[in-house]
């Protein structure tokens, strides 16, 4: 009975929700109104919640109910109580192939769309690989910093940790690993995933085209994360952040800290708008986007993304570029970055820079890490010429 009532808590949740917010923000205010439920109870019912999203535009027209059993059952690669309680048949085939859970599912197979707009994907993109990997959570990844290596290890290995490196100085491990208990974030690894560590191999040819000190600006700083993996690749740069939120500002300025990055110079900026008149030799402007290369982790926006953001989002990322580009010096570098999947936001992008600035592309690439349980990404530097 309790896995029925889950059911039935998880479809109230999900009727309540209307996408306006990320459903774990909103889940927090459904359980903080609704004390009955335990932790156990709440991370059970989310987790339903999720297989329903992860449905993304299929089963579409099927009762809430089903659609979160039917995503459970495709999202499951091994048995678990839950389908055992609600569907024991479903729970004994969990193994098969996903060809084969969509015919006990009655679902034509090629008709199994769990991301929208597939033809909009950027060119590359694996569609049906692609729109499978929604069907899983992503890793959780780390970069390691340099000079921690032997340190990172060793304590994953005393931890007991099941970890795997795909990549120098990358270490991916499961999404529910509690890693803040065992490294010292920011200062030993950054928590990056693994698409945005592979950023540094188009940092790694900027130097080429600047001389060292390098002035650097991150305009959409955010977090700092490519801040600190720019200090880590090029090592000698002026760095400046800025971000439209002073907020993000100040956390900013926490994490720099705690990563040992005393030198450098910050301010908050809307950068859609004309503003600062100073120059740089490389700007990293890893632009706001609909953020599609990351639904796996937030996958209630298979069902809830409306396309006119395409339209939008593309809009203010060459506002954004067309007020950036004036403080870029001449042969200096451009790194534009986001993590979409949408080729208007993405080759449409550079291809429409190139023809209306005095920018020549160096590479560009969408960063797939559907095959990793990792985020897709898209990247291209481009040089002022």
């Amino acid at each position: 009975m309790k896995y029925f009532s889950h059911l039935n808590s998880a479809a109230e949740m999900i009727r309540l929700y209307d996408g306006k917010q990320p459903f774990h923000q909103f889940s927090k205010v459904f359980f903080s109104r609704n004390k009955k439920y335990g932790s156990k109870d709440r991370k059970s019912i989310t987790h339903l919640c999720y297989c329903y999203f992860r449905m993304g535009q299929a089963m579409k027209d099927e009762p809430i109910a089903d659609r979160i059993i039917a995503g459970l059952f495709l999202c499951a690669e091994k048995t678990n109580e839950t389908l055992q309680s609600l569907k024991p048949e479903w729970n004994e085939k969990v193994d098969i192939c996903i060809k084969e859970k969509c015919k006990m599912l009655s679902i034509e197979y090629p008709a199994l769309n769990l991301f929208p707009l597939l033809n909009e994907l950027s060119d590359g993109i694996d569609k049906e690989s692609f729109n499978l990997s929604h069907l899983h959570q992503p890793d959780l990844f780390i970069r390691i910093r340099p000079g921690y290596k032997d340190s990172v290890i060793n304590k994953l290995e005393a931890s007991a940790i099941n970890y795997s490196i795909p990549a120098t100085d990358c270490i991916a491990m499961s999404n529910t690993t509690k890693i803040d208990a065992i490294l010292t974030i920011n200062k030993e690894a950054v928590i990056q995933d693994y698409s945005s560590q592979r950023v540094s191999e188009l940092l790694s040819l900027t130097g080429a085209h600047s001389k060292f000190p390098i002035k650097v600006w991150d305009c959409c700083a955010a977090s700092g994360g490519k801040s600190i993996l720019a200090k880590d690749v090029l090592k000698d740069i002026e760095l400046t952040v800025s971000d439209v939120r002073e907020s993000i500002v100040v956390n900013l300025k926490k994490r720099f800290l705690e990563a040992g990055i005393d030198r450098y110079k910050s301010f908050i900026a809307d950068i859609s708008k004309p503003g600062t008149e100073k120059m740089y030799q490389l700007i990293i402007a890893d632009v706001p986007c609909t953020g599609s290369g990351t639904w796996g982790r937030t996958p209630e926006q298979l069902c809830y993304f409306d396309e006119k953001a395409i339209k939008e989002y593309s809009a203010l990322q060459k506002k954004i570029v067309g007020n950036i580009i004036p403080c870029l010096e001449k042969k200096g570098c451009l790194l534009y970055i986001t993590c979409s999947v949408f080729r208007k936001e993405n080759e449409a992008m550079i291809q429409l820079l190139q023809e209306e600035y005095p920018l020549e592309l160096v590479t560009m690439e969408v960063l797939k890490g559907y095959t990793m349980k990792a985020d897709t990404m898209f990247a291209a530097l481009l040089v002022k010429r």
